[in-house]
């Protein structure tokens, strides 16, 4: 079984969805989130509790999952290492494009397989078996991409910056800043 998931982002990503329907037949789950599309030879679910998540990552033979930190890291921690593939900004699937990013810095690193373009999933080889666990991927390393994450992608690109959390936190307490 191959396991797709979009994440929980609330912009659609139909080109992942679009090209899964393009791979040969075989058993699919897809976690559709707000995509319109819900490929016609997949098991479709909008959003799945964290515990049926984690449980189809474990028994599925591959993980194709968007560039999302939460996704990966949970891919990873389950001995799973994911394909993922990045949401663009000029297709309004992401606010930016720090998901190219991520994918490229952890393709370096040997963690996951990027695949830039949805459509070039089906030149992939999907085997019926799970693969291969994972090396020990503790979740230290989770901890620490998220860190990265926040603080050199997600901080300086967005709007609210840790300056700008810290006076929101200080006018909630009513300390004024």
């Amino acid at each position: 079984m191959i396991f797709v998931t979009v994440g929980t982002n609330e912009a659609p990503f139909d080109r992942l969805l679009r090209a899964v329907e393009s791979l040969e037949p075989r058993e699919l789950v897809a976690q559709c989130g707000s995509s319109s599309l819900r490929p016609k030879n997949a098991t479709c679910v909008d959003f799945l509790p964290f515990e049926k998540l984690v449980e189809y990552v474990r028994s599925a033979s591959a993980v194709v999952t968007h560039a999302g930190v939460g996704s990966i890291a949970v891919a990873l921690a389950n001995g799973r290492r994911p394909i993922v593939v990045p949401r663009l900004q000029r297709y309004g699937e992401a606010i930016d494009d720090h998901q190219v990013s991520l994918g490229r810095r952890l393709e370096r690193s040997g963690l996951v397989t990027l695949v830039e373009e949805p459509a070039h999933l089906r030149h992939l080889q999907f085997d019926d078996e799970p693969p291969p666990r994972v090396g020990n991927v503790s979740s230290a390393l989770a901890e620490d991409l998220s860190h990265y994450l926040h603080e050199r992608v997600v901080a300086p690109r967005h709007p609210w910056s840790k300056r700008q959390d810290a006076a929101t936190v200080k006018a909630r307490r009513g300390d004024g800043g």
